[in-house]
């Protein structure tokens, strides 16, 4: 099993969903979250005064999948987050050691 993250804009997120669900994902987990990378920002004016605004926000997916859909779930995110323009995001790949239901005890991709 793998647990892919992905750090998105927000703008994307119903995109993203929609394609996730096309791709016949079930489960995901959506966090908001507030971050930056290389953007690192940007300055705004309020009230006629200068500020810096360096965490910009931002959507985490996180979802536990079998590894025969890994590349079906990165490239619907892919497809549907990219702009090609900078702070389009991040994914994250890694594995999990185990699932538990814990409605019953449903252990492994039986569990997800």
């Amino acid at each position: 099993m793998l647990k892919i993250e992905a750090i998105i804009q927000p703008a994307k997120l119903d995109i993203v969903k929609e394609a996730l669900i096309e791709a016949g994902i079930e489960g995901i987990t959506i966090l908001e979250a507030r971050g930056h990378g290389r953007q690192k920002g940007h300055t705004e004016f309020y009230r006629g005064r200068e500020y810096t605004v360096d965490l910009l926000p931002k959507v985490k997916l996180e979802i536990i999948v079998a590894d025969a859909l890994k590349d079906k779930v990165v490239q619907a995110i892919l497809g549907a987050a990219r702009t090609g323009h900078i702070g389009d995001g991040k994914i994250f790949i890694s594995r999990v050691e185990d699932a538990i239901r814990i409605r019953n005890d449903e252990r492994g991709e039986s569990a997800i």
